[in-house]
């Protein structure tokens, strides 16, 4: 057997007539960490970045200019309904901004996380969907915005949301400047489809021929029930508005 003693006052183990300066560089090493000053100082971690403000204009315009439209999705993700129609737009190779509730985002992030790997957009859209917000203290405006901004980057990996847009509309210049600051563009749109209130998929593509030149930012939704007249619409209002000479964008930031 391997002959061990301990060298007082050495910090030394001597097993096997081998000397071995554990206990030293233990020692060394704790005393570098308690005492910075004895040790090469390493430079603090550097702080996440805050994103930089944007306008705290409620955004329509598109950046493909007159020609351009934008499609917007909200409420979701929805388990049923956000895989056909990321399919649907997959199919027509449009992108879109999804409109996300917090909890929602933060139930289903693999859907999250397939709507930023196909290309399309993060929207903020709060925590409770709470559509008479603009009438709340600001306090209460403050967590529903950056909580569902926490949630909706948490659940995607990272990816933070670009746009905010105010349960029915709710903004009030409170919530508009914090989003703005949090580099969340405010989000509105220039033709409800209506599509939230089943009104039949004929109905929706009627809607949308009928008001696209009002404005180029087209909403509809995702979740809050069945949405199987919304995807029909997308597959034929698509196509339609391209053979229009409409070009896809994003809203402006």
């Amino acid at each position: 057997m391997a002959k061990r003693s301990r060298r007082a006052g050495h910090g030394r183990i001597l097993i096997g007539g081998t000397v071995v300066a554990a206990l030293t560089a233990a020692a060394s090493l704790w005393t570098a960490q308690a005492d910075p000053g004895g040790a090469e100082k390493r430079p603090p971690a550097a702080a996440p970045k805050s994103p930089a403000a944007v306008s705290p204009e409620i955004a329509h315009a598109s950046d493909k200019g007159p020609k351009g439209v934008n499609i917007t999705i909200d409420d979701g993700p929805d388990p049923r309904w956000t895989p056909e129609v990321l399919q649907v737009l997959a199919d027509n190779g449009v992108k879109a901004v999804f409109c996300m509730v917090g909890p929602q985002a933060e139930a289903h992030p693999d859907l999250v996380k397939a709507v930023v790997a196909a290309g399309h957009r993060l929207c903020d859209h709060s925590v409770l969907h709470d559509t008479s917000m603009d009438g709340k203290p600001e306090a209460y405006q403050s967590e529903q915005i950056l909580q569902a901004e926490k949630s909706l980057t948490r659940a995607s990996g990272g990816v933070r949301p670009l746009y905010y847009r105010a349960p029915g509309g709710a903004f009030t210049p409170y919530s508009r400047g914090l989003a703005a600051s949090r580099g969340m563009r405010p989000l509105g749109w220039n033709v409800d489809t209506k599509d939230f209130e089943k009104p039949g998929a004929e109905a929706i593509v009627s809607t949308v021929k009928k008001e696209v030149t009002n404005g180029p930012t087209l909403l509809f939704h995702d979740a809050g029930g069945d949405r199987s007249q919304t995807v029909a619409a997308l597959r034929e209002v698509l196509p339609w508005l391209k053979q229009q000479g409409y070009a896809f964008g994003f809203p402006v930031r």
